[in-house]
């Protein structure tokens, strides 16, 4: 953790922090985070059909994402979710951790960044710091200055919603 807190530093992008206990689902983190400003995220670390193309969505944390509609709009044939494996390997983090700061790690640029445009208009968005006990608020301006810094471009959709229970 303490390598992110580093690097957002030295890269002059401020960020308020906020721990709280280990949270791996966007309802354990209703109930047992304190309050936050911003729009807090639920990251999907998705993969395509063939495993070529790795894909972090992320999106407002009650958003419920439809992932064959995901997937053709986008252009990625059968999105699912990656498995521990991948995540561990291409963003340095564990499930429940997922976050866009693990950007920080893909030196290779091999993972795709969509975010939801809805997500887009908050002017602070809640991330993990790597792990799942903590969370950092970042301005909207300064997490694009992050994406710059690590070199990935992101790309602002209307993700598609999944209807019913």
């Amino acid at each position: 953790m303490q390598g992110i807190e580093s690097f957002l530093q030295q890269h002059n992008i401020p960020f308020q922090r906020f721990n709280h206990p280990a949270v791996f689902t966007c309802e354990e983190s209703e109930k047992l985070c304190p309050a936050m400003p911003g729009m807090h995220t639920k990251n999907l670390f998705l993969r395509d059909e063939k495993k070529k193309r790795f894909i972090l969505l992320s999106v407002p944390h009650g958003k419920r994402v439809d992932l064959a509609q995901f997937g053709k709009m986008y252009g990625v044939k059968k999105p699912s979710l990656a498995n521990a494996d991948y995540l561990k390997q291409y963003l340095g983090v564990e499930p429940g951790a997922v976050t866009l700061l693990g950007l920080i790690n893909d030196v290779d640029h091999n993972v795709e960044v969509v975010l939801d445009e809805e997500l887009w208009k908050y002017s602070e968005i809640g991330c993990h710091p790597l792990v799942n006990t903590a969370t950092f608020v970042i301005k909207q301006e300064d997490m694009e200055k992050f994406f710059g810094t690590t070199g990935h471009e992101f790309h602002v959709y209307a993700i598609p919603e999944r209807q019913g229970h």
